[in-house]
């Protein structure tokens, strides 16, 4: 009896492992089937999240125009009368340690543009900053560009910090950038310079 008992539990842990693995058989295909059906969620949802992000895009990019067309469209109003239709200028950037100056004018040097730092409402030590550089900058182009101004050529002077964010402005506006040169004045052992400051 007891040898009897002991082939029959030896039988049934045979006969179990051979049964496991046929569940393991049976959830496989089901497991196809889902791998099968994942790949059409998937491609579903980035399909509807490219229109989703598509359409905001195209939307911030006609608020953008918008806003500069109508930048535009209203300086050209109060410059109708005496427009001057000049589609190629200079513009004049003066950076100085304490202030920013803009000024924008034809081929032969008659100003159709200016602006400052002050006429922009920047007081003290804000006049000298990157912002108030920019700012002053899209004021001057926009006057400009009320005369018909497409292309520019960018001559920079003095040592401020509004340098590179008056050049960037000009380019923001949508005119197009031919040249950008550096024309701070640069003694050449000329003049004595003045005695030291004592402090």
């Amino acid at each position: 009896m007891s040898e009897e008992t002991n082939q029959n539990s030896a039988e049934t842990p045979a006969v179990e492992p051979v049964a496991a693995p046929a569940p393991a058989t049976t959830p496989a295909p089901e497991a196809a089937a889902a791998p099968a059906a994942a790949p059409e969620a998937a491609a579903t949802p980035p399909a509807d999240a490219a229109a989703v992000e598509g359409a905001p895009k195209k939307e911030a990019k006609r608020d953008i125009f918008a806003e500069i067309g109508g930048g535009e469209e209203e300086i050209k109003i109060h410059k109708a009368k005496k427009a001057k239709n000049v589609t190629r200028g200079i513009v004049h950037v003066t950076a100085t340690f304490n202030n920013t100056l803009v000024s924008v004018t034809d081929p032969n040097g008659n100003s159709i543009g200016w602006s400052s730092a002050g006429k922009m409402g920047f007081k003290g030590s804000r006049k000298s900053t990157a912002y108030a550089a920019q700012v002053v900058s899209q004021d001057a182009c926009r006057q400009a560009m009320g005369h018909g101004l497409k292309e520019v050529d960018v001559r920079v002077k003095g040592p401020g910090s509004g340098r590179e964010s008056a050049v960037r402005a000009v380019q923001g506006l949508g005119l197009e950038i031919l040249s950008i040169r550096d024309v701070t004045p640069i003694p050449h052992n000329g003049c004595r310079p003045k005695k030291a400051r004592r402090v």
